[in-house]
């Protein structure tokens, strides 16, 4: 099972280059996230942070776009019929991601978590977790149009980084309310590390969908 090496846009190359920059989107809101991060715990809100989060904010509408752009061309064109659904339902299940990390920057633009400096490190360890978790969903989801082979080993690297960032993300809560911070910084900080845990979990549950809709395109 998953053998099929056999790219499915042989007759649809613009739908192929709007999927590749959909693509592109995840990754790059990925790591603009990753520096978001770091700029926050070194220089709260700066410039540099507003300049980042403006960034992921105008990743993510231009995922938007894209998102709208292969709908309509996959509906109008009646683009791979059989896999339409499918399709749709990757796209959107992607933009999940993309919008997670651009709610999450938000947060921590208009909360302005106090953050003691001994968790930072975690915090950043976590943050590269969850982005990691989406990188390898973008892999494994480009794999999806030109790779089956290849869709399983990056979904297994999913799972297992999002395992690792659950395991992270409850030690950093744990140690949180382990402190002597007021309650109200306790439970800001718990939600926050929650929402950047979700960005992995959302990740995986878009892996859970992939691996079915590999499976049944290659039945």
């Amino acid at each position: 099972m998953f053998h099929i090496k056999v790219s499915m846009f042989s007759q649809t190359r613009n739908l192929e280059n709007k999927i590749d920059q959909f693509h592109d989107k995840l990754l790059e809101v990925s790591m603009n996230f990753k520096k978001a991060v770091r700029t926050f715990l070194s220089e709260r809100r700066s410039d540099d942070y507003r300049r980042i989060s403006k960034q992921i904010k105008n990743t993510e509408h231009e995922a938007d776009r894209l998102r709208r752009e292969i709908e309509a061309a996959l509906y109008s064109q009646n683009l791979i019929p059989d896999l339409r659904a499918d399709v749709l339902h990757l796209v959107e299940n992607i933009d999940k991601v993309i919008n997670k990390f651009d709610e999450v920057t938000h947060n921590f633009y208009i909360e302005r978590p106090e953050i003691p400096e001994k968790f930072h490190a975690p915090l950043i360890t976590l943050c590269d977790l969850s982005s990691d978790c989406a990188e390898n969903l973008a892999i494994a989801s480009r794999a999806f149009f030109r790779d089956l082979s290849s869709v399983r080993d990056y979904s297994q690297k999913v799972y297992l980084i999002e395992n690792e960032s659950d395991t992270s993300s409850a030690h950093l809560r744990s140690a949180v309310f382990d402190t002597d911070l007021p309650l109200a910084n306790k439970l800001q900080l718990n939600l926050l590390i929650r929402e950047v845990a979700d960005i992995a979990d959302i990740a995986e549950d878009c892996v859970d969908e992939l691996l079915i809709f590999t499976i049944k395109r290659d039945i």
